[in-house]
This record gives structure tokens, C-alpha cells and sequence, in this order.
């Protein structure tokens, strides 16, 4: 299993000092990724984020911190297909001969439909969107003179380099629906569903696993990246939490599977959805994601970015040397 962290570089305390020295410093303690959310015109979710509508790029905050480290990957989680499918073969290709093949594209249909008005892509099918940018990056990573239309997009013999060094770079379809899911097992490289319940994850990746058994595709890699407060104990951890505000959220959820109340009361209920207490209760936590199957997880210290390098050397020096704990045994 992997570790990576969510970065700060949204709200009020996104900043170059938490971005670079805050990633040289996960590389050093062992952690295997880093990631960034996406935006255009962000307005903060209320249940996790003050009103503060600070956003860095995407791919531009990754660019720098590749430039500062040496070998964690760099993930998006998600990207929305604001930007043309071709720019970001562009950028995608040129990050990775600056930086070497540690990039994954992380793609989202995005929540907003405000972001895509404000370009005039309002009236636009963004889920297809998203299918249309997984098969262009596909095609120009590796050919030339591609000649494209599905309906969305359209160009004629257009060839982008430079290709990504180590080939065409994993594409991760990032969402919890059901419909997610499916996506991910069709055409993705992963799947990575965010805030989701433990038995929601189990839903989605026993159909993954059958649609990839009659397809004969590889399972997708499955990353989630739930909340994270850690403290030396649970009730200092959970100061830090709007656990009213994420069981407000679970509970508006769609498709989410259910406690057996049928509602989300607790913070025991958001199993899955929240890592909360002190590292031995955060080491069991994972534990529990791991016997799922999930194959990456992110930890999102977004309630706390005000103490982030703490959270990173708590995470680094007590829960992660206790994670790898097994991995090790088993090689001897």
C-alpha cells in the first residue's frame, strides 16, 4: 500500500513555504506521493474549508515541488476538464521530461457548474468530458499526427511533444457514484472515489472486479483520500473536526451505502470517511482500507493545513514506520 499526502495549496493557508519545504520533507520521512485538487473559480466547501477562495493551479503547484524533489509522485486528485484535452498533453508531457514519470492524471467530473460557465463550456456533457480527455492523452502520448472527434472535441493531424517520459501516464477516474466506478473499471488506469464510506468502497470495487473478470482490463488502482486529524489523543484529534458538517455531507450522499440505522449519526458511522485519534487508532484505521483492497491512500489534513509540518512528522515518524511494519516482515 501507498501513502500520500493532500497539499495546501488552497485556503488561507496555502503558501510556497508548506508547498516545497512541506513535500521535500514527506519525500525524506517515506511517504510515496503528494497531491492537489483542482479548480478554476473555487468556492470552499462549507463542511470542510473556510470562506478563503485562495486556489494555486493544479499542475503548476506539482511542476514546482517535482523541481524540489527527487522521487515522490505527483498526483491530481482530480483534475476537471476545464483546460483543452491537448494543453494538458502539453503540460503533462513537459512535466515529465523536467521531472522523470512520477505524474498521475487524477480526472473528476467536477461539482460546479458555475467553473465551466465561466468559460462557456456550461451546456457541455462533463462526464463525457472526461471520457474524451482519457482517450486524446491516450492517443497523443503515444502517436503522431492524430486525427480526433467525438462530438466534444475535434482536430486534425495534431502531434504534441515532447511524449511523457516512461510512456503514457496513468489516468485515474476520480468520483464515489456507482457510475464512478464503472468508469474506472471501463477505460481508467485507477479509481479514486475520495470521502466514501468503507462499505461503499466495497460495493464499487466488487462490480470493478467483475466488469475487469469479463473484460479481461486490469482491476484499476484504487486510492482514497479521506479526512485526517491525528493527535497524541482521539478527543484532542476530533477538536479539529466538523463532525457535524461530514455527517451532514454523508448523509446527502446519493448513492452512499448506509449504516445499519440507515442514517449517518456518529463519527463511528464514518467509518471510512475520517481518520480521527492518536497513531495506533490512525495505524488501525488504515488497516481497515488496506483489507479492502485499497491499493493508495492520501491522507487530507485540510482541517489542520495550519499545522501541517506537524501532521507530517506525526504521520511520518509514528503511524507510517508502523504501516510498512508487515510489508517487511513478509520479506523475511
Amino acid at each position: 500500500m501507498k501513502f500520500g499526502l493532500l497539499l495546501p495549496h488552497f485556503g488561507e493557508e496555502a503558501s510556497k513555504e508548506k508547498l516545497l519545504e512541506g513535500s521535500k520533507r514527506a519525500e525524506e520521512l517515506g511517504f510515496d506521493s503528494v497531491w492537489v485538487r483542482d479548480h478554476l473559480v473555487f468556492e470552499p466547501h462549507g463542511e470542510m474549508e473556510k470562506p478563503n477562495r485562495t486556489f494555486y493551479d493544479a499542475l503548476t503547484t506539482l511542476t514546482a515541488i517535482g523541481a524540489v524533489t527527487d522521487k515522490i509522485e505527483l498526483g491530481t486528485g482530480s483534475l476537471i476538464p476545464f483546460r483543452h484535452p491537448l494543453v494538458t498533453a502539453l503540460m503533462a508531457g513537459t512535466m515529465t521530461q523536467l521531472l522523470g514519470p512520477r505524474l498521475i492524471l487524477g480526472f473528476g467530473a467536477g461539482t460546479f457548474d458555475h467553473e465551466f460557465e465561466a468559460i462557456g463550456w456550461g451546456d457541455m456533457d462533463r462526464v463525457e468530458m472526461v471520457r474524451s480527455n482519457a482517450e486524446i492523452l491516450k492517443r497523443v502520448f503515444t502517436e503522431n499526427d492524430v486525427t480526433y472527434d467525438d462530438g466534444i472535441f475535434s482536430f486534425e493531424n495534431v502531434t504534441i511533444e515532447p511524449k511523457p517520459v516512461g510512456g503514457r501516464v496513468p489516468f485515474w477516474y476520480c468520483g464515489a457514484t456507482p457510475r464512478s466506478a464503472r468508469l474506472a473499471a471501463e477505460y481508467a488506469d485507477g479509481w479514486m472515489p475520495g470521502r466514501i464510506s468503507l462499505a461503499s468502497i466495497e460495493k464499487r470495487m466488487g462490480v470493478m472486479r467483475e466488469m475487469t473478470d469479463a473484460s479481461g482490463r486490469p482491476m484499476p488502482t484504487v486510492g482514497v483520500i479521506p479526512p485526517t486529524s491525528i493527535e497524541e489523543t482521539r478527543e484532542e484529534a476530533l477538536k479539529d473536526v466538523n463532525v457535524p458538517g461530514l455527517l451532514a455531507w454523508a448523509n446527502k450522499a446519493k448513492f452512499a451505502v448506509k449504516p445499519p440505522s440507515g442514517v449517518f449519526e456518529t463519527v463511528e458511522d464514518l467509518e471510512g470517511q475520517l481518520i480521527v485519534g492518536n497513531p495506533d487508532e490512525a495505524v488501525e484505521e488504515v488497516r481497515k482500507f488496506q483489507a479492502t483492497g485499497v491499493d493508495h491512500l492520501v491522507f487530507d489534513f485540510r482541517f489542520k493545513f495550519d499545522r501541517f509540518f506537524e501532521q507530517i512528522e506525526l504521520l511520518g515518524n509514528e503511524v507510517l514506520p508502523k504501516l510498512r511494519e508487515p510489508a517487511l516482515t513478509s520479506v523475511e
